[in-house]
């Protein structure tokens, strides 16, 4: 048995102190800390927040490697490394690529998942397949020729490793393909690179679709009389995803966003290979790509996904926005879980959930992961 004592503990509604957190490769509980085992491993978390580990959602690559690519080692190693910033589960997220090269990347996942439990990085949750449904006017930095009509039939046979797909509902025959993936299926259905109208996008949402990519980006904008796709995403009752790395979308906005979506908005990183890395030229999806600070750009200036780290994303909302911090947290833990069916294991510190834990410093700097009991990563 493990204990963490010392800590302010973010659960999922409050902030805890003078406390201490019992665990094996669950967690068991808080005790008083005058009540500690006298055989528990004691890691003292003095002056530090302890946290529930934190769940990406949508991330493309890392260190230079990409979920597209079907590399077992690309995967491994961006396992590894996100879990330095405080990620202790995620979905690898392809792209429109040729359809061969999707099937590849799923093939990878597939056979990693049960290693990925005992592994030295992030668990792997599934994948999050970003296309290649999804509508050519809003490709954003997805390559137009790989795109294909949604296929529901193609979605459930791999219903196995899918945990979350995007498409664009207004494509021909989209609402029945979403309808039939949710009637045959759990993966989740969401709304992204898509030039659906408002109407269209809360029908995709009546048929079953649960989820919002990257709100503001590849998308119908918001306006007082077309409210688009943003705002359905923010006014449906529906998982709303948001790349808070102050670029993609204006901090001045991160409030105002968190106000609406509440317990359904779920922070993302987007990243691409281009993260942990300097700044210089990568690739995405076989087009080329440059990194300057936090921009990550194509050649002809469109966005291309991000380098955020997701703890840095939770930092960025604690700076721009006035909501408790346990809220911000949820947005990169519980709330993900929740969105993609795992949040009985996952997601928050609670008792019979899995140990995945994070410590930080005041600053949401990873000082400590703990994944299923064991600490992984150290600072």
């Amino acid at each position: 048995m493990k204990c963490i004592k010392g800590a302010k503990f973010i659960l999922p509604d409050a902030v805890v102190e003078g406390k201490a957190l019992l665990f094996d490769e669950t967690i068991i509980g808080f005790v008083n800390e005058d009540e500690i085992p006298a055989d528990a491993e004691i890691i003292d978390a003095s002056g530090c927040y302890a946290a529930p580990g934190l769940v990406d959602v949508h991330i493309h690559g890392y260190l230079n490697e990409d979920a597209s690519d079907g590399s077992a080692d690309g995967i491994r190693k961006m396992a590894e490394g996100v879990m330095k910033n405080g990620v202790t589960t995620f979905l690898p997220t392809t792209m429109t690529v040729s359809m061969q090269e999707i099937e590849a990347a799923l093939n990878v996942v597939r056979s990693l998942k049960e290693e990925s439990k005992t592994w030295s990085g992030a668990y792997l949750a599934g994948v999050h397949a970003e296309g290649p449904f999804i509508n050519i006017n809003k490709k954003g930095a997805q390559a137009g020729e790989h795109i294909k009509p949604l296929d529901a039939d193609w979605i459930i046979a791999n219903k196995d490793i899918i945990k979350l797909v995007t498409v664009a509902p207004e494509t021909e025959g989209g609402f029945d393909a979403i309808r039939k993936i949710r009637e045959n299926s759990d993966v989740r259905v969401s709304v992204g690179h898509t030039d659906a109208t408002y109407e269209q996008a809360m029908e995709a949402f009546a048929c079953g679709a649960t989820h919002v990519t990257h709100l503001f980006n590849a998308q119908t904008g918001l306006h007082h009389r077309k409210p688009g796709v943003v705002g359905a995403g923010l006014s449906a009752d529906v998982y709303t995803e948001l790349i808070a790395d102050t670029f993609h979308v204006h901090p001045g906005l991160f409030s105002l966003i968190g106000k609406a979506k509440a317990d359904k908005l779920v922070l993302i990183t987007d990243c691409t290979r281009a993260g942990g890395m300097p700044d210089g030229e990568y690739s995405l999806g076989g087009q080329k790509t440059f990194v300057k600070g936090i921009q990550c750009l194509l050649e002809d200036g469109t966005i291309a996904g991000s380098v955020l780290k997701l703890n840095a994303a939770v930092k960025n909302f604690m700076d721009h926005t006035d909501m408790p911090l346990y809220a911000i947290v949820n947005a990169a833990s519980l709330n993900p879980a929740r969105a993609i069916g795992i949040a009985d294991k996952k997601g928050s510190i609670e008792a019979g959930k899995d140990a995945d834990i994070i410590i930080t410093d005041a600053n949401f700097g990873v000082k400590k992961t703990i994944i299923e009991g064991e600490i992984r990563y150290e600072a």
